[in-house]
C-alpha cells in the first residue's frame, strides 16, 4: 500500500510541475501568434484528448507515458506548412518571440513556486529555531567551542533564524577551505565560534554528512527511547541491552530521543561505547562494542537492536509559529524562490568542479520517495515538496544543453547574431551532445537511487 502512494504521489507532483511548466510555453505562444498543434501532458500514445474550439483546433491530451509532455507549434521543419500559414511557423516568428517562449515555461515554474512560497508563509508554520543539540567529543564543533544550547543566528555573513535557514547557510558557506564561522547566543551574550574542518571536506558534502561532520546536531524533541528487541547474536545483547531497558546516555551524553541515540552508535564504528541504561527502577552502566559495517561506500556503527519512542515533547520556545500578511507573503514567496534558484546553480556548478559530491544528484527513485514522504506528512508538505521540485525544474532547463529550453534559447541567439540559422548538420551535433550529456546525468542520478537503496 506504502508504494502504490509514492506512485501515486510522484505522478499527481510530476503531473502538475509538467502541465506549470508546458502551460508557460503554451500561453506565451498564443499571445505572440504562435500556432499551438498540441498541448499533451506525458509521452507516447494520447489516452484522453479534446479538440479546441477556436480556429487553431488545439489538441490537448495526456498520454501513455506520464514522465513529460511537450508543447507542439506550427513548424516547417517538421512537414509542410500551408502559405496562408507559414507567418504562424516557428521558424518564421522573430528571434524575440522564440526566445520568450522558450523561457516561459521555466518560468512559469519560478512563478509557480513563489505562488506557492506565499501561500504557505500565508497559511503560517512552525520552524525550529537553530540550536545546538549534541556537541561530538574531539568534533570540529568541540574543538571550537560550540556547547549544547548555543542558539546559532549567523553563518559568516549570512543571518539565520531557523534549521532550513542554517542548513542552506552552512551549505553555501562550506568551501575548500574547510572554514566555518558561526556566531552564536550564549546565556544572552553573542559571541564567535570558528570550526575548522581537517577531514575530507568533499565527503563531508554528501547527503546527511555535513553537519555530523561538523560534530553536532540541533537540539529536537525530547523522547524516552527504549529498547524493543535485542537478538541474541547482536552487539547490543552481548552488552547486556535487553527489552524493555531505558536507554539514558551514551559516553555520558545524554540520550534526547531515539534519533539521537542512532546517531551517537553510527558515530562510532568499530569501538566500544559506554551505556547507561534504566531496568526495573535501577540505573546500570555497560561497556558496548560497537560493530562496524559499511554503508555507502563509509564505515558507521550497528548495536543490531530495535528501538522504541516514547512521547515526544519540545523543549519551551524551540518551536516558532510563523504567519505573514499577504504583502509580506508575496515578497518572500520571491525572495524564497530566488534563494533557491540561486543555490540550485551554485550546487550544480559545484558538483561539476568537484567541490560538491555528485551523491547529491537525485533520481526518480528518489523523488517518488521524497513525494510519498511529503504526502504523508500532509498538505503544507506535499506544497513545499512541489516549490523545490518546481524551482529545479525550472532551473535546470535554462541550462545551456541542447534538447532543454536553455540550449534551444542558445540556438536563437546565434541565429540573432549571425543573422541565419545554425546547420542542420551543428544542431544535429548538438542534439547528439544534448542526449550524451543527459543520459550520462541520469545514469548516474539512478546509480545514486538504487546505491542507497540496497546499501
Amino acid at each position: 500500500m506504502k508504494i502504490l502512494i509514492f506512485i501515486a504521489s510522484f505522478l499527481v507532483a510530476i503531473g502538475i510541475l509538467v502541465a506549470v511548466h508546458e502551460f508557460g510555453h503554451y500561453w506565451v505562444a498564443k499571445k505572440l501568434g504562435f500556432k499551438v498543434l498540441r498541448f499533451s501532458i506525458g509521452f507516447g500514445k494520447p489516452l484522453l484528448m479534446r479538440v479546441g474550439r477556436d480556429a487553431d483546433r488545439t489538441e490537448y491530451c495526456v498520454a501513455a507515458i506520464p514522465l513529460g509532455g511537450y508543447v507542439k507549434l506550427l513548424d516547417e521543419r517538421e512537414g509542410d506548412v500551408a502559405p496562408e500559414e507559414l507567418h504562424r511557423s516557428f521558424t518564421r516568428r522573430p528571434v524575440a518571440h522564440r526566445i520568450a517562449v522558450l523561457l516561459a515555461g521555466p518560468a512559469m515554474n519560478l512563478i509557480f513556486a513563489a505562488v506557492v512560497y506565499a501561500i504557505l508563509a500565508m497559511v503560517g508554520s512552525q520552524v525550529i529555531k537553530p540550536v545546538v543539540g549534541q556537541v561530538r567529543l574531539d568534533s570540529p564543533a568541540a574543538v571550537a567551542g560550540l556547547q549544547r544550547g548555543d542558539e546559532i543566528v549567523r553563518v559568516g555573513d549570512r543571518a539565520v533564524d531557523d534549521m532550513e535557514a542554517l542548513q542552506i547557510a552552512l551549505i553555501r558557506q562550506f568551501s575548500d577551505d574547510g572554514v566555518v564561522p558561526l556566531r552564536v547566543r550564549r546565556d544572552g551574550d553573542e559571541r564567535t565560534v570558528t570550526l575548522r574542518v581537517t577531514a575530507d571536506r568533499r565527503e563531508m558534502t554528501e547527503p546527511g554528512r555535513l553537519l555530523p561532520g561538523l560534530g553536532f546536531d540541533l537540539a529536537t524533541w525530547k523522547a524516552n527511547t527504549v529498547v524493543q528487541a535485542a537478538p541474541a547474536d547482536s552487539a547490543g545483547a552481548r552488552a547486556g541491552l535487553r527489552p524493555g531497558d531505558r536507554l539514558l546516555s551514551v559516553d555520558g551524553q545524554p540520550v534526547v530521543n531515539m534519533s539521537d541515540f542512532v546517531s551517537m552508535v553510527s558515530s562510532a564504528p568499530g569501538r566500544d561505547i559506554s551505556l547507561e541504561v534504566e531496568r526495573g527502577g535501577a540505573r546500570l552502566r555497560m561497556v558496548a562494542p560497537v560493530a562496524r559495517v559499511m554503508e555507502q561506500g563509509r564505515a558507521i556503527g550497528r548495536l543490531g537492536i530495535t528501538l522504541q519512542e516514547g512521547v515526544r515533547e519540545w523543549p519551551p520556545g524551540l518551536l516558532e509559529m510563523r504567519r505573514s500578511g499577504p504583502i509580506d507573503a508575496i515578497v518572500g514567496g520571491v525572495e524564497k524562490t530566488w534563494e533557491m534558484s540561486s543555490l540550485t546553480v551554485e550546487m550544480v556548478w559545484r558538483i561539476v568542479t568537484g567541490q560538491v559530491s555528485a551523491k547529491n544528484l537525485n533520481g526518480p527513485i528518489s523523488i517518488a520517495e521524497f513525494a510519498g514522504i511529503s504526502a504523508y506528512l500532509g498538505v503544507t508538505a506535499f506544497l513545499s515538496f512541489l516549490a523545490i521540485i518546481s524551482v529545479s525544474l525550472g532551473v535546470m532547463n535554462l541550462m545551456p544543453v541542447p534538447l532543454l529550453d536553455g540550449g534551444q534559447i542558445v540556438y536563437q541567439l546565434v541565429e540573432a547574431v549571425k543573422g541565419s540559422p545554425l546547420s542542420e548538420r551543428a544542431q544535429d551535433f548538438g542534439q547528439r551532445v544534448g542526449i550524451a550529456l543527459l543520459v550520462v546525468l541520469m545514469s548516474l542520478a539512478f546509480y545514486n537511487d538504487i546505491s542507497r537503496h540496497l546499501n
